[in-house]
């Protein structure tokens, strides 16, 4: 994929790796405004260029010297792309992050490259200077904590860190909060010849401006101090020589070293990349040693998965992925369990801030179960773990496990306490399904027999309890409870069918067909209960000329389950269309609302192109048009753009269920967890 894509993003993800270091732009060129956290409080950092004694700025708000002219800005999976023009050169600003899911080691590391390329545009040699910045607002909460600076010895790289001076490691949980512990490392690889400061911001930043230097601004000393006090930052040049007609290059990483990252029923555990590598000084020795071909296979990385997106869903749908790929990744921690496990732990970002939530597992699998089953695993053990243990005393799944970055017991509704505001047809159903993706996708026999028994469990208690919901609230509990949903009763129906396919490959045939024979009678039920006169099929059962998307019929076509006719999906899609808004399809009868998600879901129950353009085309004009200036919202408004609620939520892996969609990508992405 070659295009340059001409989009608007709502935001841009610059740093992304998990939801504490997450830095993203939400303005249309980089040099418009400061950078943010994705919770939107500001990080800033500010890049400029001396070209020939002139100096312009390319990242943060222009203070001592005027913005540079931004040419092009591409979000790839792995990559965002900037491009600037001014004083005859081109500068392409790379920020690289080998979020690369078949290696999960990789992908763990907290580390982001900067590559800065600048190229001759008018035939002539250039003296040139690039300089990057940064405050301490990465690694405190507010800025009026207070934070401690130094330099380390590496033998890679000269290092430059800020840290929070009071360390506070998993001692709080919520929301809207940013880490307050760890430390935040610029590291600029030696060969370079950097210049380097710690300093007050305005003392770095005008005399680079002036001069092109910050060899005569000597680190301050005069620490801890609130982020806000001084505006303490640290900072580097690198010079760059630009040949006629040709360019220079220089890189250096921002990365960020937590020490611990998650707790899990009341023990700390680490980041995933702790499990091979000894230390952060290894990590950042490996990140210089594996620069080139990281780089090299993330460029590959990103042409293949954009290019089997685009050929799947057109040019639409591969800007849609694109964006979705490192904010679903983000939205996540992956950590190493005692044993070595590998655990992937969501937040429910600007939802209520719940850890490990099925009902966002569920919508955010299709990109894990096509890329990285067992970043699925890791999503899935320690919900059954959990239900295994004494702790949980109900027969239906649990909803959470605690509010991020703790994650050590249910919180949502009655918690453990009681039935009340919980979801057991929900979250059985989206166990059952995902753990029998695991099976039918991946033949993962092993993890279908280490919890055989809790999945039985829920399997029975949908066969009591999935057919005509009772007052529940779903995965859209935004919109209220709702007895007898026609879309839960989908997905119990068809969680049954998964799980007959489990039961059969793990050998039990008079259980394979109890469960298929009660999907398929519930399935025929289904049809004849949920058809309105009008054409489609209801919201609820006993809600004449109501309608609603159900996007979970889609599991029906990727397990061949053939439950339901053809036609159903055919009725539905017809009346889809006729339904829509300028952005999108809304979520159901009773709103105007919808889920970003769960609209590509429905797009994908026909497996016809023309269905499936006609639902995602709206989607495309609302990321380019959306007011609502934030990491892709998952709720939104089908009538004017404007996001609801969510935001830089995992959910968007949703949207790579076209894919999966098709075996032979499935088989390809499968291959390369082989190499």
């Amino acid at each position: 994929m070659t295009r340059d894509s001409q989009l608007r993003y709502p935001a841009v993800p610059l740093v992304v790796h998990d939801p504490y270091f997450s830095i993203w732009s939400f303005s249309d060129a980089l040099n418009d405004d400061w950078a943010h956290h994705w919770t939107g409080s500001f990080i800033g950092m500010t890049g400029m260029i001396r070209i020939d004694g002139d100096s312009f700025v390319w990242c943060g708000r222009p203070q001592f010297a005027p913005a540079m002219k931004q040419t092009v800005c591409r979000v790839l999976p792995t990559r965002t792309v900037y491009t600037f023009e001014a004083g005859g050169v081109r500068l392409t600003v790379t920020f690289l992050t080998p979020a690369l899911p078949h290696k999960l080691e990789v992908l763990s590391r907290p580390l982001t490259y900067l590559v800065f390329e600048i190229e001759s545009l008018d035939g002539a040699a250039h003296d040139c200077s690039v300089y990057f910045d940064c405050g301490g607002e990465p690694c405190v909460d507010q800025i009026g904590d207070q934070i401690v600076w130094g330099r380390f010895r590496h033998p890679e790289f000269e290092l430059l860190s800020l840290a929070a001076a009071d360390q506070r490691p998993l001692r709080r949980s919520g929301d809207n909060l940013r880490i307050e512990w760890g430390r935040l490392f610029f590291g600029i690889p030696r060969k370079f010849q950097a210049e380097t400061a710690i300093a007050e911001n305005p003392s770095l930043r005008r005399p680079f401006a002036q001069n092109g230097t910050i060899t005569s601004v000597p680190d301050d000393l005069n620490m801890p101090q609130a982020v806000k006090e001084n505006w303490i930052a640290m900072a580097f040049t690198l010079p760059l020589s630009v040949p006629a007609n040709g360019h220079a290059e220089a890189w250096a990483v921002i990365a960020y070293d937590d020490v611990w990252s998650i707790e899990y029923l009341n023990r700390k555990l680490q980041a995933y990349w702790r499990e091979s590598l000894n230390g952060f000084d290894e990590l950042l020795t490996r990140a210089a040693t594996e620069f080139d071909s990281l780089r090299a296979e993330c460029e590959a990385y990103d042409r293949m998965l954009l290019t089997d997106a685009e050929a799947a869903g057109g040019e639409a749908y591969a800007d849609l992925c694109a964006l979705a790929f490192r904010q679903a990744i983000g939205a996540h921690k992956l950590v190493a369990d005692f044993d070595g496990t590998p655990l992937f732990f969501s937040k429910e970002n600007f939802s209520n801030g719940c850890i490990a939530t099925v009902d966002v597992t569920y919508p955010s699998a299709p990109l894990f179960l096509l890329t990285a089953p067992e970043l699925l695993k890791g999503m899935l053990i320690p919900i059954l773990d959990y239900a295994g243990s004494r702790r949980w005393k109900f027969p239906f799944a649990p909803h959470d496990l605690g509010t991020y970055p703790l994650a050590n017991g249910q919180v949502y509704g009655g918690g453990e306490r009681s039935e009340e505001n919980q979801m057991p047809v929900e979250e059985c159903g989206n166990m059952l399904l995902l753990a029998s993706a695991l099976v039918e996708f991946h033949d993962d026999l092993e993890f279908a027999r280490r919890y055989r028994g809790t999945l039985k469990l829920w399997a029975d208690y949908l066969l009591d309890k999935g057919y005509d919901p009772e007052n529940q609230l779903c995965t859209d509990d935004f919109a209220g409870h709702l007895a007898h949903n026609t879309n839960l009763s989908l997905k119990a129906i068809l969680a049954l069918g998964g799980w007959a396919l489990v039961e059969q490959k793990l050998g039990d045939d008079a259980e394979a067909a109890k469960y298929r024979s009660a999907a398929a009678e519930a399935a025929k039920r289904w049809k004849q209960d949920a058809f309105d006169e009008s054409g489609c099929y209801r919201l609820a059962f006993d809600q004449p000329c109501s309608w609603s998307q159900k996007y979970n019929l889609v599991w029906d076509k990727l397990f061949g389950l053939n439950l339901f006719p053809e036609e159903i999906a055919g009725t539905e899609l017809a009346h889809y269309r006729r339904m829509q808004n300028r952005y999108g399809l809304p979520l159901d009868s009773r709103r105007s609302y919808t889920k970003l998600d769960w609209i590509v879901w429905s797009a994908t129950l026909t497996g016809k192109r023309d269905d499936f353009d006609a639902l995602v085309a709206p989607l495309r004009t609302w990321l380019n048009e959306t007011p609502s200036r934030v990491p892709m919202t998952d709720w939104f408004e089908t009538t004017d753009g404007r996001m609801v609620g969510f935001q830089a939520r995992s959910v968007v892996g949703g949207l790579f269920i076209r894919l999966l969609d098709d075996p032979e990508l499935r088989k390809k992405y499968l291959g390369l967890l082989e190499k």
